[in-house]
């Protein structure tokens, strides 16, 4: 049995036996994971979840004669205690993929589930969008969760498993071979505000994996997926140079290019209206949203340049890197001009800011719950437009940049412009009175 474990990138035995965690000891006594009849378990399953059953029997763990008990210990004997499964965690996974669970603790997606609790709006969302698996949460599930979060997770019934793996490794098979396909990485990376999926698979990059994929291609033609990009060597620490928002700090030395990037601060509450940071700054810091220094940048830009450097030219793909960061300077601009004009709608009291903005800015993580119409075009342009921009760029894909991304953008900022015009003739400025206009209490009426 340790030799099959060695041949399937296990530790060894041991990390069978033991090696629970403090979570797992204050619900479940540590058990030996090798008393228990895996008999039973699949007597039983194979009429009652006959899926999981065959998923289990083609996985490698059945190979390696990794057993029921080992991830879910012995104490769910019956149909009567099936509470008593142990519920799988990452650290359970990491009793024998010790590299692989160090190395996902350490990147974005660990932080997933904590980015998604950490937004303002995800605590005045129905519970199923959340929590369950018809919103936010049915892919920011895969974030690491404390033992009172899984706790609750599992009162409240929650419509997905605990452990973050099966994710990628869907659940029984936990199959490596296909966590490794680009189509593991389509169910989340899609849609409206990170469209990868649609970027990369019309890409050069992804036409030609996919005809590999069909065969058309030699099966080992070069054909990158989005983890030879963003998980090199295998390293399940999931990074990019920009970060998810494409914010970085220390801020640029272009005039403009600095002060566009403040206004788009200011308006994710990182930096006050002084420019000075904010206690959102912790939190960005905390889930790792944005690399905060020029070295730290640098450092994750260097390991995509090199892993560009395995098909083209180091030349080559440090100058269309470069391109996308002109794309990124270029679409905060607009974005930045855009947030400057509702800003001074507000600040000239046409606006009435809500109570919730700790800034005189508009706050683009109250998402979808922006009061007015001007300010849902303003998150739109952000939230969608700005994204497909530079993300279109960064993946090598020229319709998503401009049909997608660029030309939207400058619809968005001609639309907010003459918004904020209608808005100023015909709104009466919070505590004036025009003469002959009628009175609005509440200008976001208008």
């Amino acid at each position: 049995m340790a030799l099959k474990l060695k041949e399937y990138g296990f530790n060894d035995v041991s990390c069978l036996h033991g090696g629970f965690r403090e979570w797992t000891k204050a619900q479940y006594p540590v058990e030996d994971a090798q008393a228990g009849s895996k008999k039973d378990c699949v007597t039983c399953h194979a009429e009652v979840t006959p899926g999981i059953v065959q998923d289990w029997k083609l996985s490698k763990h059945a190979q390696a004669d990794v057993g029921c008990a080992v991830c879910h210990g012995n104490h769910h004997m019956a149909q009567d205690d099936f509470d008593l499964a142990v519920p799988v965690h990452p650290d359970r996974c990491g009793m024998c993929h010790q590299v692989q669970s160090t190395q996902f603790k350490k990147g974005k997606h660990a932080l997933a589930w904590a980015v998604m609790k950490a937004m303002p709006m995800a605590h005045r969302m129905p519970t199923g969008l959340s929590e369950g698996t018809k919103g936010c949460g049915g892919c920011h599930r895969i974030g690491y969760k404390t033992e009172a979060e899984i706790r609750e997770l599992k009162a409240s019934g929650a419509g997905f498993g605990y452990v973050s793996c099966d994710v990628c490794h869907t659940r029984h098979t936990f199959s490596k071979r296909e966590a490794s396909q680009p189509q593991a990485c389509q169910t989340c990376h899609m849609g409206f505000d990170h469209a990868q999926w649609e970027m990369y698979s019309t890409s050069k990059h992804g036409v030609r994996y996919l005809l590999r994929q069909m065969g058309v291609l030699h099966e080992k033609s070069s054909a990158p997926t989005c983890q030879t990009c963003h998980m090199q060597e295998g390293n399940h620490a999931v990074r990019t140079a920009w970060g998810f928002l494409a914010v970085r700090l220390p801020l640029p030395g272009n005039k403009r290019a600095a002060e566009a990037r403040t206004t788009i601060l200011q308006a994710l509450g990182i930096l006050d209206p002084q420019g000075k940071p904010t206690a959102r700054l912790d939190l960005v810091k905390k889930l790792d949203m944005a690399r905060l220094t020029q070295e730290d940048w640098v450092d994750e830009r260097v390991k995509m340049i090199r892993t560009c450097n395995m098909c083209h030219a180091r030349n080559f793909a440090s100058a269309e890197l470069e391109k996308g960061d002109d794309m990124v300077l270029q679409a905060d601009l607009l974005l930045a001009e855009a947030i400057r004009i509702v800003a001074d709608l507000y600040k000239d009291g046409y606006l009435q800011k809500p109570n919730s903005y700790a800034s005189p800015f508009p706050d683009f993580l109250a998402f979808h719950d922006a009061p007015t119409a001007i300010e849902q075009r303003l998150w739109i342009m952000f939230q969608e437009h700005r994204m497909r921009t530079f993300q279109g760029a960064f993946h090598a894909n020229p319709d998503y940049t401009f049909w997608h991304g660029w030309s939207p953008m400058q619809a968005d900022v001609i639309a907010i412009k003459e918004m904020a015009k209608e808005i100023r003739v015909r709104v009466v400025p919070t505590g004036k009175q025009k003469p002959g206009a009628p009175r609005t209490d509440d200008p976001r009426r208008q």
